[in-house]
C-alpha cells in the first residue's frame, strides 16, 4: 500500500516539476519577446505609434513664373475658385458619395458622369480622365467655379459633406500677344506614388499635393519652379482630436525662370508658320494632281552668336491650359488620339525627316575636306546615271561646268551625286577598305548630325546619320522580317516585296544609290529643325556649334539671388575659316541670284545681308518636305512643312516675313526703326525689382506688311 502511494506521489511531482518549466518557459518567451518589443525596437515601435497620430496640412508653394526675355509671364498662376472633393469621406458614405456628388452636378451644372470620373483614380485599365494624384489629396473637379456656386457648397456644407470650394492658386498658360509657346512651356499634372517613392531620399522629395512638369520648360526646370509647399503636423489622439503641434516646415515660393524667348516674336513665328501651311494647302502638287496636305510643321528662330532660341513654333498646337485642374476626356482624346496629329509633339526638336538641299552644306564641306576645290569646275548635268538607274537634277536642269559656291546657289544635285559617288567608290564601295574616309558621313557627324544638339527641353532626338555602321546595325535588326517577308517573290513582286527582298540579300550594304541619295538629303537622312538651325548659326558666327537654350535666368522669389544660364558650344565646325568665308559668300548668293532670290526681293542686302538655303524633300509614299534655312549676322531662322512643297514655295513668305518683323522692314525694303521688334539680340535680363517682382513691358499688337518679291519658285 506504501509503495503505491509513493508511486502516485512520484508521478505527481514529475507533472508539477514539468508544469513549472512549461509554466517558467513561457514566462521567459513572454519576457524575451517583451525585451525585444520595449529594448531592442521600442524606439521604432515607439516613433512608429507616434507617426501614426501625426496628421499633416499641406500648403502648396506658389509655383514660379516662367517669362520671356523682357519679363512677359508665359505662365504663372492666377487665383480661381476651384471645388474638390476628398475621397476619403466620399467612400466612409454608404453609397460612396453618389448622393453628394449628384447634388454637386447640379450645382455645377456638370453630368453625374463628368464628375465621378473626375475623382476615379488612374491605373492601366482606367481611360482618362480620371485622378492620377494621391487618393488621400482633395481632388479638384473645376477650378471654373462661380462665386454663387462656391457660396452654395459653403452655405450648405450639410448637405456636401467632403466637398471644398475655396479660391485656389492655379496656373496661367497667358499666351501674350497671342504667343501660345504651348510645346515650348509644357504642362503639369499631380505627381503619382510611383514618383512620390522614387524621389522619397533625393534631395527635392516629392509630398502628395505636388504637381509637376510633365513636358517642355515646365518639366525641364521643375526643382526651381516648384518650390517648397509648408506643411504643419499636428499630434492628434486616437479619436482624432488635435492634441499637439510636432514640428512644421515653412514654405517657400518656386523661382522664376527667365527665357530667350520673346512672346512678340513668338507669335509672329507662330502665325507666320499657320499661314504658310493655309497657303500651301491651296496649292496643287503638280506630281499628284491634289492639294498640298501640309499636315504639320515647325519654325525656330535662334541667335546666331549664342544658340539661344528666339522662338520656336509646332505646328498642329494646343492650348496647355486644357491640363489646368485636370483634363477632360473630349480633350485627352483630342490631344493625344489617332486622329490628332499629335499636337504634344514639339516638332522643333521631336520631328524628324529627311532635310533636302540644306543638307547641301554639309556636303560642300565634306568634298573640301576630301580634297576637291571648293572653286574647281564640276558639271552640272541634267542627270546623273549609274547601274542603269537615272537620277535627275531638280527639274532636269543644266548648268554647266560650275564651282561647288555656284552649285548651292542654284541646287544643282547631279554636282553633289558625282562628288559622293566618287568617294564611295574610293572608300571600295560596297567592300569597304579598312582605312575608309568616309568624308560624307564623317563631316556630318562633326556638323553634330546623328545625336542631340543638348537644348535645355526634354525629350530631343537624335535624327540619323545613315553611314556604313547605321546600315549594318539596321539591316541586323530588320533581317528576319525582311527574309521572311521575301518568301513571296516571285510570285509577289510588288514594291515592298522587292524591297524587303534586297534588304534580307544586300541589307548590311553601303550601296553607290545610298550615297548619291545621301549627298543631297535624301534617302535615310534625318534631321531635325534645332539641328539645322544650330548648324545655320554656327556658318553664321564663324563655326562654334552652340547648345541651343531656352532658359536664361532663374531667379529667386525675392530677386536677390539670379543664376544665369549661359550659351555653351560643343564643337565647332570641321571646315578652314577660309572654305567658311566662301560657303558664307555662296550663301548671299542663294538669297540673291539663287533659288531663294525670289522670296528675298528688295530685301536691304547692303545693309542687312541675307543668307539662305532651300530644300525639297521627296519622301516615299508622301509629298514633299518644304525646308527653308536663313540666317543673317543677328539670327538664323529654319522652317519646315511636311508635304507642304518646294523650299522657298512653301516656307519662304513666312520667313521672309519674320525676317521683316525683327528688323522692321517694309514692302519696298525700307528699315523702319521704331517698327523693328528685335533688330539686335535681347542681351540683358529684364528689371528686378527690390521686392522681387519683374515688371512686364506691354505687348503691342504688330502688323506686318506684305512684301511684294518677284519670280517664280524653283
Amino acid at each position: 500500500m506504501s509503495n503505491l502511494s509513493e508511486s502516485r506521489t512520484s508521478r505527481i511531482t514529475v507533472r508539477l516539476v514539468a508544469l513549472q518549466i512549461l509554466v517558467f518557459s513561457l514566462l521567459l518567451t513572454l519576457g524575451g519577446r517583451l525585451w525585444y518589443l520595449q529594448i531592442r525596437n521600442g524606439q521604432e515601435y515607439a516613433d512608429e505609434a507616434r507617426s501614426n497620430h501625426v496628421q499633416q496640412v499641406v500648403d502648396p508653394a506658389t509655383r514660379g513664373s516662367i517669362l520671356d526675355a523682357r519679363g512677359v509671364p508665359l505662365a504663372d498662376n492666377q487665383t480661381r475658385l476651384v471645388v474638390s472633393a476628398s475621397r476619403t469621406d466620399l467612400l466612409k458614405m454608404k453609397d460612396d458619395g453618389k448622393a453628394v456628388l449628384g447634388r454637386l452636378a447640379k450645382v455645377l451644372g456638370m453630368t453625374e458622369q463628368e464628375i465621378r470620373n473626375k475623382v476615379r483614380l488612374c491605373d492601366s485599365k482606367t481611360p482618362q480622365p480620371c485622378w492620377n494624384g494621391s487618393p488621400y489629396q482633395p481632388i479638384p473637379i473645376t477650378d471654373e467655379a462661380t462665386t454663387q456656386q462656391a457660396l452654395q457648397i459653403r452655405e450648405r456644407s450639410e448637405d456636401f459633406p467632403g466637398i471644398i470650394a475655396e479660391p485656389t492658386a492655379v496656373r496661367r498658360y497667358a499666351a501674350p500677344g497671342d504667343a501660345n509657346t504651348a510645346q515650348v512651356l509644357g504642362y503639369l499634372s499631380p505627381v503619382t506614388d510611383e514618383e512620390i517613392n522614387k524621389a522619397k531620399n533625393s534631395s527635392s522629395p516629392f509630398l502628395r499635393s505636388d504637381q509637376i512638369g510633365r513636358s517642355g520648360l515646365e518639366r525641364q526646370y521643375d526643382d526651381y519652379l516648384r518650390g517648397k509647399a509648408a506643411v504643419t503636423r499636428y499630434e492628434v489622439d486616437n479619436l482624432g482630436r488635435v492634441i499637439g503641434q510636432a514640428k512644421s516646415d515653412k514654405g517657400q515660393a518656386g523661382s522664376s525662370v527667365v527665357t530667350s524667348i520673346d512672346a512678340r516674336v513668338q507669335a509672329i513665328a507662330e502665325k507666320q508658320l499657320d499661314q504658310a501651311m493655309k497657303d500651301a494647302r491651296q496649292q496643287v502638287d503638280r506630281n499628284t494632281g491634289t492639294n498640298y496636305k501640309a499636315d504639320s510643321g515647325a519654325v525656330v528662330v535662334m541667335e546666331a552668336k549664342t544658340g539661344r532660341v528666339v522662338a520656336m513654333a509646332s505646328n498642329p498646337s494646343y492650348d496647355p491650359n486644357a491640363w489646368v485642374g485636370g483634363i477632360s476626356g473630349k480633350d485627352y482624346a483630342r490631344l493625344t488620339g489617332k486622329k490628332s496629329n499629335y499636337p504634344l509633339l514639339n516638332r522643333a526638336i521631336q520631328g524628324q525627316a529627311a532635310p533636302g538641299s540644306i543638307f547641301k552644306v554639309i556636303s560642300t564641306a565634306a568634298s573640301v575636306n576630301a580634297g576637291y576645290d571648293f572653286n574647281g569646275h564640276y558639271p552640272c548635268t541634267s542627270s546623273y546615271s549609274i547601274g542603269g538607274q537615272v537620277f535627275k537634277n531638280f527639274e532636269s536642269q543644266s548648268h554647266g561646268d560650275i564651282s561647288l559656291g555656284r552649285a548651292l546657289e542654284v541646287s544643282c544635285d547631279t554636282v553633289f551625286y558625282k562628288l559622293s559617288h566618287d568617294e564611295w567608290k574610293k572608300d571600295g564601295g560596297d567592300k569597304p577598305k579598312k582605312d575608309a574616309k568616309n568624308w560624307f558621313y564623317k563631316t556630318a557627324h562633326q556638323f553634330g548630325l546623328g545625336k542631340e544638339t543638348g537644348i535645355d527641353l526634354p525629350n530631343e532626338v537624335t535624327g540619323r546619320v545613315p553611314d556604313r555602321k547605321w546600315k549594318r546595325d539596321f539591316w541586323a535588326a530588320n533581317k528576319a522580317g525582311w527574309c521572311e517577308q521575301a518568301k513571296a517573290w516571285p510570285k509577289k513582286k510588288d514594291f515592298g516585296t522587292k524591297l524587303a527582298r534586297e534588304g534580307c540579300l544586300e541589307g548590311m550594304k553601303l550601296h553607290a544609290y545610298d550615297s548619291i541619295n545621301y549627298a543631297i538629303g535624301q534617302g535615310d537622312t534625318l534631321v531635325t529643325p534645332i539641328q539645322m538651325a544650330t548648324i545655320y548659326a554656327a556658318i553664321s558666327n564663324g563655326g562654334t556649334l552652340h547648345d541651343p537654350t531656352v532658359g536664361k535666368a532663374v531667379v529667386s522669389p525675392d530677386g536677390k539671388r539670379i543664376q544665369q544660364i549661359r550659351p555653351r558650344s560643343h564643337g565647332t565646325l570641321p571646315v578652314t575659316r577660309k572654305t567658311l568665308a566662301q560657303m558664307d559668300g555662296a550663301l548671299a548668293g542663294v538669297a540673291t541670284r539663287g533659288t531663294a532670290a525670289w522670296r528675298f526681293g528688295g530685301w536691304p542686302q547692303d545693309k542687312i545681308p541675307m543668307h539662305a538655303k532651300t530644300g525639297t524633300a521627296e519622301v516615299y509614299g508622301k509629298q514633299t518636305t518644304s525646308w527653308f534655312a536663313t540666317y543673317t549676322k543677328d539670327y538664323a531662322i529654319v522652317m519646315t512643312i511636311s508635304q507642304g512643297g518646294t523650299g522657298s514655295g512653301a516656307s519662304g513668305p513666312a520667313v521672309r516675313n519674320i525676317y521683316n518683323a525683327l528688323y522692321g522692314v517694309d514692302e519696298k525694303g525700307g528699315i523702319n526703326a521704331k517698327a523693328a521688334l528685335l533688330p539686335k539680340p535681347q542681351g540683358s535680363l529684364p528689371k528686378i525689382e527690390s521686392d522681387g517682382t519683374i515688371e512686364a513691358p506691354p505687348i503691342k499688337p504688330y502688323v506686318l506688311p506684305s512684301p511684294s518679291p518677284s519670280g517664280s519658285p524653283q
